[in-house]
């Protein structure tokens, strides 16, 4: 009985035979090494496969939380000789003494901490409050200066939006409501200009709406403009160059 002869076919000269690659090795081989997520300046971010990590973003303009004022405290113990009155006209305040017979070194800092206020009634009252003591302290109001510069720095370090408002258009009444006054705000500068630096160029931009907020008032970037060329009349001759060392881009509003 005749045996079949197997023949081998051998490749051409110079020709690799194919293998076949298990589905195990073949996976091990694709897989790359995961990236390590690392912070940077640090050793392992100068380690192969490393990443450095983007930096937090700065946040300027970012809103701040307000812790619980003095101001909220003395108004829920009823420590205020004050009461809310409605009008024809809207809300005002209805004082059970003259302003004028009120202590402003205990009564002034008190409704000033309150302007980092945002919900009714404590943003109103304080709101309200500063601007009647303010129209009826004449003299008694350049003593207290000092003592309104923290608050008003605190409501200003809030970054919000109606806060700020609220605190530029106090520092434009302040300014003007007594002798001497913007001369003896000059000092704290350091203290109160820094937020208006970053805010200086904030203005609202509805597109092709129209911004109703500039005939509000409430356009931080107008305020801040007005607020600082009100110090400028006020401040006397050191003022400009005070303004100008914290807010570089100011320009003179008394040599046009």
């Amino acid at each position: 009985m005749a045996t079949r002869m197997r023949t081998r076919i051998e490749p051409p000269f110079g020709a690799s035979m194919k293998t076949k690659t298990s589905p195990d090795k073949k996976q091990a081989t694709s897989t790359k090494r995961p990236e390590v997520v690392a912070e940077a300046f640090t050793t392992k971010s100068r380690q192969p496969f490393s990443k450095v990590k983007s930096p937090p973003a700065a946040g300027a303009f970012a809103e701040r939380s307000v812790a619980p004022t003095a101001f909220r405290k003395f108004y829920e113990r009823g420590d205020f000789p004050i009461a809310l009155e409605h009008d024809t006209k809207g809300n005002k305040i209805a004082w059970k003494v003259e302003i004028e017979k009120l202590d402003y070194h205990h009564y002034l800092p008190l409704f000033a901490d309150g302007l980092s206020e945002t919900t009714h009634p404590y943003e109103f009252f304080a709101r309200q409050g500063v601007h009647d003591m303010l129209e009826h302290g004449g003299n008694k109001i350049l003593p207290v200066i000092p003592q309104l510069i923290i608050p008003v720095k605190q409501a200003l370090a809030t970054r919000q939006p109606k806060v700020l408002c609220t605190t530029l258009k106090v520092l434009q009444h302040l300014v003007v409501s007594g002798d001497l006054i913007g001369e003896a705000l000059v000092p704290y500068y350091r203290q109160i200009l820094p937020v208006l630096n970053i805010f200086k160029n904030c203005n609202l931009n509805s597109g092709d709406k129209i911004d109703y907020s500039q005939h509000k008032r409430e356009n931080i970037g107008d305020l801040i403009h007005e607020t600082l060329e009100q110090f400028e009349r006020t401040g006397g001759p050191d003022a400009f160059i005070n303004i100008k060392y914290m807010i570089p881009t100011y320009e003179s509003c008394m040599l046009n």
